[in-house]
C-alpha cells in the first residue's frame, strides 16, 4: 500500500510542482543547484550567507574594485512559491551578467518554498533578508554597496513578493526603495482584466497555485495576490521611488502586469512607472533563452533603469 501511495499522483501544477499520496515531492523543471565562487564570463564573484531560515547568495562585481560605491539589488526569483532556488543554475546565470552590466552588489535571495513552508514564510524570508541588507552587516554590501540606491527586483512569484517588499519596507536611515523591477509579476484576480478570460472556472483554475502554496489566503482577492482587489491597501503606500514592470506578449499574466502598472502610475504619478513589452516571448524567457537578442534588451532596460538616478 505504501509503494502505491508513492506513485499515486494527488495534485501536479505543471512542471513546477507534483505531490504523491505519500507525501513525497518532486520538482521536475528544477536543475540541479550551481555552486559559487568566480564566473569567468562577467568577472563576478559570488558566495552564500546563512542566515538562519534562509540563505542569500552574494554577487560582487570586478568593478567593485575601482572603489566607488554601487547601487544594490535584491532579488527574489520565481517559481510559484514552490520551486527554484537562488541556487538554480539559470538564476545564478542571470545574477551574474546582472552585477556585472549594472554594476552592482546584488542579494539573491532563497527564501523557504511550499508547501513545506506554506506562505508567508517566503514573504517572511525575503523581508528579513532586505533588513539584513539595509544593516550592512555582510562585509561586501559595507564595502562596496551604496544603501541609497536600493533596488529590489524579481521576477513571477519574485516579482510579486518585490511589491510586498515596497509594501512593507520601512527603515529609518533608507526611507524608501530607490527603485522596484517587476518582471512578468504573477498577480491574479476574481474579475478578469484586459483581455483575460472571465470564465470562473478558468480563473479558480489559475488560482489553484497560490490557493495551494498559502493556505491561509482569503483567495484571489487577497492583497497578495491581487494588489489592485477592493479593499486592499492603498498603493500610494509604496515605498518605492520609480517602478519597472516588465511584461510579455505570450504571457497568461501579461494583462496582470498591465494592470498593475496602471495602478500604481494611477497612484504615484505616471512619470514613476515604465514599462516594458516584450513581442513575441513568454513568461520568464530571458531565463531559458538568455543570449537571445530580446533578452538582452530587457537586461540592458533594467540596468539603464538601475543606473538613471546615480544622486
Amino acid at each position: 500500500m505504501a509503494a502505491a501511495d508513492d506513485d499515486e499522483v494527488v495534485r501536479e501544477f505543471g512542471p513546477m510542482l507534483r505531490v504523491y499520496k505519500s507525501g513525497r515531492l518532486e520538482r521536475p523543471m528544477v536543475a540541479p543547484p550551481v555552486g559559487t565562487g568566480h564566473d569567468d564570463a562577467t568577472g563576478v564573484d559570488s558566495r552564500d550567507v546563512h542566515l538562519g531560515d534562509y540563505s542569500a547568495r552574494l554577487y560582487l562585481p570586478a568593478a567593485a574594485a575601482g572603489g566607488e560605491r554601487l547601487p544594490v539589488v535584491v532579488y527574489a526569483h520565481g517559481g510559484g512559491f514552490v520551486a527554484e532556488s537562488a541556487r538554480s543554475p539559470n538564476y545564478h546565470r542571470f545574477l551574474n551578467r546582472l552585477a556585472a552590466a549594472c554594476p552592482a552588489v546584488c542579494v539573491s535571495v532563497d527564501y523557504r518554498l511550499a508547501p513545506e513552508h506554506p506562505l508567508p514564510a517566503g514573504y517572511d524570508d525575503c523581508l528579513a533578508a532586505l533588513r539584513w541588507v539595509l544593516s550592512a552587516a555582510d562585509p561586501w554590501v559595507a564595502a562596496h554597496g551604496d544603501l541609497g540606491r536600493l533596488f529590489v527586483a524579481g521576477d513571477s512569484a519574485g516579482g510579486n513578493i518585490c511589491h510586498h517588499l515596497a509594501m512593507h519596507h520601512a527603515h529609518p536611515d533608507v526611507p524608501r526603495l530607490r527603485g522596484a523591477v517587476l518582471i512578468h509579476p504573477w498577480f491574479w484576480g476574481r474579475e478578469a482584466v484586459g483581455e483575460e478570460s472571465p470564465d470562473p472556472e478558468g480563473r479558480a483554475q489559475g488560482a489553484g497555485l497560490w490557493l495551494f502554496a498559502c493556505p491561509g489566503t482569503s483567495g484571489m482577492d487577497d492583497p497578495r495576490m491581487n494588489p489592485m482587489a477592493p479593499g486592499a491597501p492603498g498603493l500610494e503606500r509604496l515605498a518605492c521611488d520609480r517602478f519597472m514592470v516588465c511584461a510579455a506578449e505570450g504571457d497568461f499574466l501579461r494583462w496582470r502586469a498591465h494592470a498593475y502598472a496602471g495602478a500604481v502610475a494611477a497612484a504615484k504619478g505616471e512619470a514613476t512607472v515604465e514599462v516594458l513589452e516584450t513581442a513575441g516571448e513568454g513568461h520568464v524567457f530571458y531565463l531559458f533563452n538568455p543570449d537571445g537578442d530580446k533578452a538582452k534588451e530587457m537586461l540592458d532596460r533594467m540596468v539603464a533603469f538601475v543606473n538613471a538616478d546615480t544622486a
